[in-house]
C-alpha cells in the first residue's frame, strides 16, 4: 500500500481568525473556566486558581490595546521568548486580535540563535521573561532596524502595556479583527532542526483551525468524561508547534487550560498531581521518564517484582484488546481479565495517580513511541494515541483512531489529510493542515517591503487588513521551498516508512541512516528506541557512518542511576571491595545493549559503546526543544570520543 487518504470532518475556517473564539467564547458562557494559573511570578508554584472566559477576553482585549498604543500593528510581528506561562497565551491571542503575528522563540535560544530569529522575521518587539533575556536580546540587537519594543514579563510589561492602552477604544481592536483572513499568517515558527539553520515556517489561521477543530470533532471525546469539561495541562515548549497546537485546542474547544513552565519529570510530576488533566499531551521522553519512575518507586518500596508481573499481564491484556479491535481476535481470555482486574487495584491505579488521577487518554507527538511502552500502559489503563507531524504540518497529520490504535504505529491520516510513500520509502503528505511555505527569506525582502508599501498606500498610510493570496501576510512573500514542496501539493517529510493497512509506521529519517564501510544500511531508530526501553539508559546515539560497524553514545538517568547504586551497594556482595561499581555498571548498559541487537540482524548490530558523563541537554545546543538529538551536533561535539570507540 502506497497511499491511504480520510475524507475531512470539519469545514475549514471561511473567515476571520483565531482570537474571534476569545470573543465568542466570553459573549456565550461568560463564566466558563478557561485558564488555571498559579500564584507564583512564573506560575509554577501555588495552588491554581481559575480565569474565567470573561476575564480572558477582557485580558487579551486590554493587552491589545496596549500593543496598538505602542505602535504594534497589522501584520507586524513580535516576537514571544518564554517559557509555557500563562502570559504566552494572552500574548498570542492579544496580538491575533490585531492581526499581527507572533514568532515563538524558545528561552534556551543561544545569542546566535536569537539574532537571526529576530532579524529573519523582522519582528518589531520581543517579550522575554527576565532580565537575563531582556540582556541576551540586547547584546544582539545592534542592527536590528526593525526592532523597537523590549518588554519584560517580570518587569510587569502585562500590566504596563494594558495600563498604556487604557485611552485606546476598543472598537479600534475589533476593526483589525475582523479584517484577519484565515489564510493570513497567525505564527511565524522557526523549526528547530537537528541540522542547519532554522527556517520560519508561516502557520496561518486556518492551519491551526482545522487541525484543532479536527482533533475536537474526532477525538474530542477522549478529552475527557463525558459531561465533564477537559482539563489540558500545557508544559511542552510553547516556541515548537506542538505546544502552540495545544494552547488553540483549549481554546478552541472550551477546555481548561493550565500552563507548568518546566518539563523536567521532578517538576511535572507534582503538577501533573495538583492540576489532575483529563488528558495529557506529551513527547515520548515524558512517558518513558513517567514510567521508569513509576517502575523505580516500586522497587524502592520492594514491590519490582510484582510491577514487572503487573506489567507483563498489562501488555498481553492490551495485545488481546488491539487484536479485538483490529477484528483479529476475541479479547482477553476470562483467566487474563481475572488477574488484570487484581492488578488494577495493586499497581495500576498508582500507576494512573503520577498523572494525577483523572487521565485515561493521552497523545504522544514529537516521535515515535515504542510499541511495547504503549501495550504497557495501554493495559494499565492509560491508552497512548500517538500521532506523527512537523511544524509544517501544524502538528498531527496523522493520528491513532479513537478506539483502534496500533501501537508502533502512528495512526492513519487526519481526516482531510492523505499519506503517499514514495518509491524511495520517503513519506509525503498533504491537507488543510500543510502550510503554505516558508518567510523571512533573505532573497525575498526587497520583495517584501515593496508588498508592504503598497498595502499601506492602498489603507492610506495603516497597515493594510489583508495581504496577496499568496502572501498570507504582510512583510514576507511565503516561498514554498522545491525540496520539501513536491508535484501536486505533496510534501516531502524527510522520514522514511510504510503504510500497514493504512496505518503508517516510521522507520527513521532520510538522512540519519548510517551506511558503514561494508555497505550495510542501518536505520538507528529501532536501535535507540530499543535502548532507552532499558531504565537506566536516558538517551541513545547510535552512529558508524563509514565505519566497519555500529556504536553508540548512551546517557544515563540520573535519579535511576542514583537508585540502582543505592541498590547495588544495599544488594551487593557481602564484601563492599569485592567488586567494582563501574564494571557493575558497564556489565547492566551491555546486558541493555544485548537486548537492543535482538531486533537487527547481526550486521547492524552494536559492536561498541560509551557512556558519557551526563545527559545531552538544550542548554548545550545538543538536544531540540521537542528533546530529539541533534546528530550533527552531538557527534561534532563528542568525534574524539566516536575516534576511541573505533580505536579499540
Amino acid at each position: 500500500m502506497r497511499d491511504y487518504s480520510c475524507p475531512p470532518l470539519v469545514r475549514p475556517m471561511r473567515s476571520g481568525g483565531l482570537a474571534d473564539s476569545v470573543y465568542e467564547t466570553a459573549a456565550r458562557e461568560p463564566g466558563l473556566p478557561q485558564l488555571a494559573r498559579r500564584d507564583s511570578p512564573d506560575g509554577s508554584t501555588g495552588p491554581w486558581r481559575e480565569m474565567t472566559a470573561a476575564a480572558f477576553a477582557e485580558k487579551v482585549l486590554g493587552l491589545a490595546k496596549g500593543l496598538l498604543a505602542e505602535g504594534v500593528g497589522f501584520g507586524d510581528k513580535v516576537a514571544v521568548m518564554t517559557r509555557t506561562r500563562y502570559e504566552w497565551t494572552v500574548f498570542s491571542y492579544a496580538l491575533w486580535s490585531i492581526g499581527a503575528q507572533a514568532v515563538p522563540i524558545y528561552p534556551t535560544s543561544s545569542p546566535e540563535q536569537l539574532r537571526w530569529v529576530l532579524s529573519d522575521s523582522e519582528s518589531c518587539a520581543v517579550v522575554v521573561e527576565h532580565e537575563d533575556h531582556a540582556m541576551t536580546v540586547g547584546s544582539v540587537c545592534g542592527g536590528l532596524q526593525s526592532l523597537r519594543h523590549i518588554w519584560q514579563l517580570d518587569a510587569g510589561c502585562v500590566e504596563w502595556l494594558t495600563e498604556s492602552g487604557r485611552l485606546v477604544d476598543e472598537s479600534e481592536v475589533h476593526r483589525h479583527r475582523v479584517a484577519v483572513r484565515p489564510d493570513m499568517t497567525a505564527a511565524v515558527i522557526y523549526t528547530s532542526g537537528t541540522t542547519g539553520r532554522p527556517r520560519g515556517c508561516a502557520i496561518t489561521h486556518a492551519n491551526l483551525a482545522v487541525e484543532c477543530d479536527t482533533l475536537i470533532a474526532g477525538w474530542g471525546g477522549l478529552m475527557g468524561e463525558p459531561g465533564q469539561q477537559p482539563a489540558i495541562l500545557a508544559f511542552l515548549p510553547v516556541g515548537h508547534v506542538y505546544g502552540l497546537m495545544v494552547t488553540v485546542l483549549c481554546v478552541r474547544g472550551g477546555y481548561l487550560l493550565g500552563h507548568q513552565p518546566e518539563m523536567a519529570v521532578r517538576d511535572l510530576v507534582p503538577a501533573l498531581e495538583s492540576f489532575r488533566p483529563t488528558c495529557l499531551f506529551a513527547v515520548p521522553l515524558i512517558f518513558e521518564k513517567v514510567y521508569a519512575r513509576a517502575r523505580m518507586l516500586a522497587v524502592r518500596s520492594g514491590r519490582g517484582d510484582l510491577f514487572e508481573r503487573a506489567m507483563d499481564i498489562a501488555t498481553r491484556y492490551a495485545e488481546a484488546v488491539e487484536a479485538q479491535s483490529l477484528g483479529k481476535g476475541t479479547g482477553p481470555s476470562t483467566g487474563l481479565k481475572a488477574r488484570h482486574a487484581v492488578y488494577e487495584r495493586l499497581v495500576y491505579r498508582q500507576l494512573r495517580s503520577v498523572l494525577g488521577g483523572r487521565t485515561s487518554n493521552v497523545v504522544s507527538g514529537g516521535s515515535t513511541l515504542s510499541r511495547d511502552l504503549g501495550l504497557a500502559l495501554a493495559g494499565a489503563g492509560i491508552t497512548v494515541y500517538d500521532g506523527y507531524g512537523l511544524t509544517e504540518t501544524t502538528a498531527a497529520v496523522t493520528a491513532q483512531p479513537p478506539g483502534r490504535p496500533r501501537f508502533g504505529t502512528v495512526g492513519r491520516p487526519m481526516p482531510g489529510a492523505a499519506v503517499h510513500i514514495a518509491e524511495d520509502s520517503e513519506v509525503w503528505v498533504r491537507g488543510p493542515m500543510v502550510f503554505p511555505g516558508y518567510t523571512g527569506l533573505a532573497e525575498s525582502r526587497a520583495e517584501s517591503q515593496q508588498a508592504a508599501q503598497a498595502e499601506r498606500a492602498a489603507w492610506g498610510g495603516e497597515p493594510g487588513p489583508a495581504a496577496h493570496a499568496e502572501t498570507g501576510h504582510l512583510g514576507s512573500p511565503l516561498r514554498p521551498n522545491n525540496e520539501e514542496m513536491l508535484h501536486d501539493g505533496w510534501l516531502g517529510t524527510g522520514d522514511v516508512g510504510h503504510l500497514d493497512d493504512g496505518y503508517l509506521v516510521i522507520t527513521g529519517r532520510k538522512k540519519d541512516v548510517i551506511i558503514t564501510s561494508g555497505g550495510r544500511s542501518v536505520a538507528p531508530m529501532v536501535l535507540e528506541t530499543r535502548l532507552r526501553a532499558h531504565p537506566l539508559i536516558s538517551q541513545a546515539l547510535v552512529v558508524g557512518d563509514d565505519r566497519p560497524y555500529v556504536a553508540a553514545l548512551l546517557t544515563l538517568d540520573p535519579e535511576v542511576l542514583q537508585h540502582w547504586r543505592s541498590a547495588m551497594e544495599q544488594y551487593g556482595p557481602s564484601r563492599p571491595g569485592s567488586y567494582n561499581m563501574t564494571e557493575e555498571l558497564e556489565r547492566e548498559v551491555q546486558r541493555a545493549v544485548a537486548a537492543a541487537n535482538t531486533v537487527v540482524s547481526k550486521a547492524e548490530s552494536i559492536r561498541a559503546f560509551r557512556i558519557m558523563s551526563g545527559e545531552f541537554s538544550m542548554e548545550d545546543g545538543l538536544v531540540t526543544p521537542s528533546l530529539k538529538l541533534r546528530r550533527g551536533a552531538i557527534t561534532r561535539k563528542y568525534a574524539a570520543e566516536i575516534e576511541e570507540l573505533y580505536a579499540r
